[in-house]
């Protein structure tokens, strides 16, 4: 998607901060200073401030001027900040946070999906396992039919807070997807659990389904914490999926 002026300007600014070049509780640059280095108007660098304040990456007060807060204040589940944090590095942390946040949330949206899954919802998912199975026996985008797979039960489970979480929830788990299948064999691995997830629902089974994304979910746990154990740099997210190789 191309942005804006002022979209460029909020990322400009966003990126700046979660890479450190701003530092905590320090101040942005004066606005006649962002103003010349941006090259926009005053107006885009107000618009901006106020977006990166509704994303919690910064505080306007009087007095106090403009300043730069800790990232415990940051919205996790903003997809800019996702990005933006991506973009500056990931760290060990953030993806283990990430691993507990899906044990929380996706097992008991599977559940539901099983109970509450349209035909539409289930041709969704089943045609992102279709393309998961396809990239691992031809080659191609694992990753992102992986996501779909996984956005897809979240908006299958019809709960309104989970489906809105659904976007930002989807920028995370490509970060996981990412990482976790840089271990050689994992997306073949977990096809089959991918498969009796799917077929736990189809099946408006919910009890069968919860226990299933559970062993799937433990299973991309045990591959990133390989990763993180074995890999002294992480992969970038920047650029678009990585492929699988044809066999």
């Amino acid at each position: 998607m191309i942005k804006n002026v002022h979209g460029n300007t909020v990322d400009f600014l966003g990126e700046a901060i979660v890479a450190g070049r701003y530092p905590v509780g320090g101040s942005l640059p004066p606005e006649p200073v962002l103003c010349e280095q941006l090259g926009v108007s005053r107006t885009v660098i107000r618009e901006s401030v106020k977006s990166l304040v509704a994303k919690g990456l910064i505080f306007t007060g009087p007095k106090v001027g403009t300043r730069v807060l800790a990232e415990e204040h940051w919205n996790w589940f903003d997809t800019d900040v996702i990005a933006w944090q991506a973009k500056a590095g990931l760290t060990p942390e953030f993806l283990r946070d990430l691993q507990e946040l899906r044990r929380v949330v996706e097992p008991a949206a599977v559940r539901l999906a099983a109970e509450r899954a349209t035909s539409a919802d289930i041709e969704g998912v089943s045609a992102a396992y279709d393309g998961m199975k396809k990239a691992i026996e031809e080659g191609g985008d694992y990753v992102t039919h992986d996501m779909h797979f996984h956005t897809g039960m979240l908006v299958a489970s019809h709960n309104r807070m989970i489906v809105q979480m659904s976007k930002a929830l989807g920028a995370l788990l490509r970060t996981s997807f990412e990482i976790s299948t840089t271990r050689k064999d994992a997306p073949k691995a977990a096809l089959p659990l991918h498969k009796a997830v799917l077929d736990a629902v189809i099946a408006k089974n919910p009890d069968k389904a919860e226990k299933a994304i559970r062993v799937l979910i433990e299973g991309a746990h045990q591959d990133m914490e390989h990763v993180l154990t074995t890999r002294r740099k992480l992969p970038s997210l920047a650029g678009p999926a990585k492929q699988i190789k044809a066999p």
